[in-house]
């Protein structure tokens, strides 16, 4: 009884250790990830890969129209992982066209609570956790993105790219000069400025009181060095030259006293931050603006008040 009870409690160990090892390599492979799998066998449906579970009910299918080159029993085909609406696990020969710790500039391609979907040549998109974006996305936004690893094991890619930015960056020196265009895509936006990275491969800051409109991040834009660093990088500005911009600010002031009745309870002494948090320009630029009204007969100034003169008064 006891060599029985004994060994039959063994036996029951062995069973269990097997379904545990069975449960193991059944879990091997996970949605959202790259894998090179051998095919085991062909359907009219398409082709199954060996799962390495001892088990073929597990192996996983390459459905015909995710095979982008015939396959045959034997070859070994590199593929991308992700589960089909059942939440069956099912396999795509569209990889990533990225390689892990590579960036490149993706579409956002669906967004959720938890952060967004890139675009990144895959079957299905790439996971961004909230943690990782920058700024607020939009659907067919274009971002700076790097692809990763993460701690479960799948594909994920992060905006947070600062480093590898820098590193493929390059310096504007004796390449840029003062006055030139640039062009280029917002990869980080902070309360001092946008960081852009232009189709030269130069890193420029755009300072805050530089943007007449902030952009979001990934939006493209063309800018105008003001200053090229010691270290290589540009400052630049999206607002026009000051002479051209005396005109553009004129005209958005003249807009604002007329949507509100002919006056508006702004003045040379009105504080900078109310200036700039009201018209988006510095309080220089709204001077220039005002004394550029004034000198033009347009506008008086009124205790604290610009007043829209009326032309049809004595």
């Amino acid at each position: 009884m006891d060599w029985k009870t004994s060994g039959g409690t063994q036996g029951s160990q062995n069973m269990n250790n097997r379904d545990n090892d069975a449960v193991t390599t059944v879990n091997m492979f996970k949605p959202s990830t790259v894998a090179t799998l051998k095919v085991a066998r062909k359907n009219e449906m398409g082709a199954f890969l060996d799962a390495q579970t001892g088990n073929t009910s597990n192996d996983i299918l390459l459905h015909k129209t995710q095979q982008t080159a015939p396959v045959e029993i034997g070859d070994m085909v590199k593929v991308f992982l992700y589960k089909d609406p059942k939440g069956r696990l099912t396999a795509s020969m569209r990889v990533p066209r990225m390689k892990e710790g590579q960036i490149a500039r993706l579409k956002v391609i669906n967004l959720s609570e938890d952060g967004a979907f890139l675009d990144a040549g895959a079957e299905r998109g790439i996971f961004l956790p909230f943690a990782g974006t920058r700024g607020a996305l939009k659907l067919g936004d274009y971002v700076w993105a790097k692809l990763y690893t993460d701690k479960s094991g799948r594909l994920a890619v992060t905006m947070k790219v600062e480093d590898e930015i820098r590193r493929a960056s390059k310096s504007a020196i004796g390449a840029a000069h003062v006055g030139d265009k640039i062009d280029g895509s917002v990869y980080n936006l902070t309360d001092k400025g946008a960081f852009v990275f232009t189709t030269e491969r130069y890193i420029a800051f755009i300072p805050e009181k530089e943007m007449a409109e902030h952009p979001h991040v990934g939006a493209e834009v063309t800018a105008r060095v003001t200053y090229i660093r010691e270290d290589g990088r540009l400052n630049a500005s999206l607002r026009p030259i000051k002479e051209k911009a005396i005109d553009i600010d004129a005209a958005m002031l003249l807009k604002a006293i007329a949507a509100h009745d002919g006056k508006i309870p702004y003045d040379d002494k009105t504080p900078p931050e109310i200036i700039k948090n009201r018209f988006h320009i510095s309080k220089a630029a709204f001077k220039r603006a005002v004394g550029h009204l004034l000198k033009n007969g347009i506008v008086m100034e009124k205790d604290g008040w610009l007043i829209l003169v009326d032309d049809k008064k004595d």
